[in-house]
């Protein structure tokens, strides 16, 4: 067969490069399809990557502990071992090589106007593994990383950006970097100037990507949640006895859903000047994680009803808290729900996901006195709005589709 390259993947769209922390297979192995090959790290996530053919590890050419830009090619699988197994890569893979002990620093390599030194392979200290960024993070901030030892929450406790990052927020680190380093510099009295973690400006540039690509407008409408409360509760125990937690947000989903078949331009996307319909509905649900945000995306949810939904949403939220996502679980999402009404939001107005070009924003569920036949009455009310692409989604067309949502969630037939 012809030889297949092992990449490094996308695992979402404010991402673009990755860690290589181990290999599990080496030259020579056998792999079947499917079947994990190495392990990677990002800021968002760490994972096993499976093999897309079934073959014969040729060569690693991407070393653990190297950090690299996605789409880089880290090894190749074909039907045979080939004469340069375990070679190093040539001058054309884009890699962070760690420098050979004793040997001089190499000079810094940089991706656009993030600038990163060269990785070193990935240690064991104090029983956690390390790798290259946070090390340096480490490094800048003068954090002993013995003191995070058995908090890491990376693959084989390994410590993460993240795990460093909250530490320093935990404890108002200020410390000044070390020397030669302008992770911190001061600018006037009473001001300090911190650059932005490669996360932030990855998040920074893919939101400010969409804001030069979409027309962005937002609509907004209140619903009365008496009806899927009272749903809720009625459902609660069969779901429970089938292990799925009800929250409310599956009822949110199902509508939307219901409506995005209605409405599937809500469900599209632009390319050029072709609107592209998508006949798949893959929800993305925005999760919260430290450090960051994820969108984890639920493949054919025009076909779930409402516990399938729960479930699936269960499902990603747990893995995303514990970062054991995989780069299928955050791709081709088509719409997006986002809820920071569990915080305690009333509303907002969130930037759509490109390429989508709508995405709903949950607030929270509080109680309001409104109007009903003339009385005032206590009612659980929510606020949604709606942030949508208006290169072709008209105004009129957003708000029966948030009508449509509206009258689902007030009139609940299930």
């Amino acid at each position: 067969m012809a030889d297949t390259k092992l990449i490094m993947p996308q695992l979402g769209e404010s991402i673009f490069e990755g860690t290589l922390t181990k290999w599990l297979k080496q030259p020579g192995d056998a792999v079947k399809r499917d079947e994990p090959v190495f392990e990677i790290s990002t800021d968002k996530i760490d994972t096993e990557i499976p093999s897309p053919v079934a073959g014969i590890l040729q060569k690693i050419l991407v070393q653990e502990g190297q950090t690299v830009e996605i789409n880089t090619v880290v090894g190749i699988i074909g039907d045979s071992p080939g004469a340069e197994s375990g070679a190093s890569p040539g001058p054309a893979v884009a890699t962070h090589k760690p420098a050979a002990p004793g040997a001089p620093k190499a000079p810094a390599v940089t991706h656009g106007d993030a600038e990163e030194e060269p990785a070193e392979e990935i240690v064991e200290s104090a029983g956690v593994h390390v790798s290259p960024l946070v090390r340096r993070l480490a490094k800048e901030h003068k954090i002993d990383l013995a003191l995070l030892a058995g908090m890491g929450t990376g693959i084989n406790g390994r410590i993460t950006k993240s795990d460093v990052l909250n530490y320093i927020e935990k404890k108002g680190t200020t410390a000044a970097p070390a020397a030669g380093s302008a992770a911190v510099a001061p600018v006037g009295t009473g001001v300090e100037r911190v650059p932005m973690t490669a996360m932030r400006k990855s998040i920074a540039e893919h939101m400010m990507t969409s804001l030069r690509t979409s027309a962005h407008v937002a609509t907004f409408f209140e619903v009365d949640c008496s009806s899927i409360m009272q749903a809720r509760e009625k459902l609660k125990p069969e779901a429970e006895k089938a292990g799925v937690k009800l929250t409310v947000t599956p009822f949110f989903a199902l509508a939307v859903v219901r409506a995005l078949k209605k409405f599937p331009i809500v469900n599209a996307s632009v390319d050029g000047g072709a609107i592209l319909y998508k006949k798949a509905i893959n929800l993305g649900i925005a999760v919260s994680i430290e450090g960051g945000l994820i969108v984890p995306i639920v493949k054919n949810a025009g076909d779930m009803d409402l516990q399938g939904l729960a479930a699936a949403i269960n499902d990603f939220g747990e893995r995303a808290r514990t970062r054991k996502l995989t780069p299928d679980d955050v791709q081709d999402g088509t719409f997006t729900i986002t809820n920071p009404g569990q915080y305690g939001a009333v509303i907002g107005i969130p930037i759509i996901n490109q390429p989508q070009v709508a995405i709903l924003c949950m607030g929270g569920i509080k109680k309001r006195a409104v109007v009903v036949d003339d009385a005032v009455v206590a009612r659980p009310m929510i606020m949604l709005s709606l942030s949508f692409d208006h290169r072709i989604i008209d105004g009129a067309l957003a708000d029966q589709f948030m009508a449509d949502i509206q009258k689902q969630l007030e009139t609940w037939q299930g």
